[in-house]
């Protein structure tokens, strides 16, 4: 595989060229739309730092495809404990979400990415924190579940959405929406303090999302808090 930047008129795009049919949906997955020359995301062209954003593509979309496509293993202790250093004394709004919330809890599971739920103007402060390793620029976002998002890969993919507003917990309640917010646990992860979605509304969207497995590990540890 080989990537590509292209600008034409007020657009640029990231394109991943050249792609094994095998990592297709993986790249779909990513949210890369297919195009002539493989798959692409459009950024507006003036977008700022936008030329060290491709370089941070160019370098780090191959081990990013293969982590999404599950062949090579994703290293999330390693990243978290880079990410956590990263950001150590940063004054950010910020918890974790997804898979990883529940690895951190010691679920026996190996998160594909983390999922970082911060508010606005952390959003925009973990977008200057990534500098080499931001892959997406950060950018507004309208008539979504939230007003900002960010991607970037540091060892693994770290994906995160700023100010979330009510319609993540439409029709139902999930998981990184303002109800999870106000539900949050603070757990301890080799001595530093995480903050998380309470267990009993991650195993109700795991039901939801049909993933039998998950939620019945998440069950077996609700079951051994009540023990404990």
């Amino acid at each position: 595989m080989r990537t590509l930047c292209q600008t034409v008129g007020a657009q640029t795009s990231f394109i991943i060229a050249d792609l094994d049919p095998a990592y297709h949906q993986a790249a779909r997955d990513l949210v890369y739309s297919p195009i002539p020359e493989g798959f692409a995301k459009v950024y507006p062209a003036d977008t700022p730092g936008l030329d060290q954003i491709y370089r941070n593509f160019a370098r780090w979309a191959e081990p990013m495809i293969l982590q999404a496509a599950q062949v090579v293993p994703v290293p999330w202790e390693q990243a978290l404990h880079s990410f956590l250093e990263l950001i150590a004394g940063e004054p950010l709004d910020w918890w974790l979400g997804g898979s990883a919330a529940l690895a951190v809890r010691g679920l026996p599971i190996t998160p594909r990415d983390f999922d970082l739920i911060v508010d606005g103007a952390s959003a925009q402060r973990l977008g200057a924190l990534f500098a080499e390793h931001l892959i997406e620029p950060v950018l507004p976002v309208h008539g979504w579940v939230c007003n900002w998002w960010g991607r970037a890969f540091l060892q693994a993919r770290f994906e995160w959405v700023g100010a979330v507003n009510a319609r993540a917990d439409q029709p139902e309640i999930s998981d990184f929406g303002p109800a999870a917010a106000h539900q949050l646990e603070t757990i301890l992860w080799h001595g530093r303090a995480i903050r998380v979605p309470p267990l009993a509304l991650q195993l109700q969207v795991s039901i939801r999302r049909g993933l039998h497995e998950r939620a019945a590990q998440i069950q077996q540890l609700v079951n051994n808090g009540r023990q404990a």
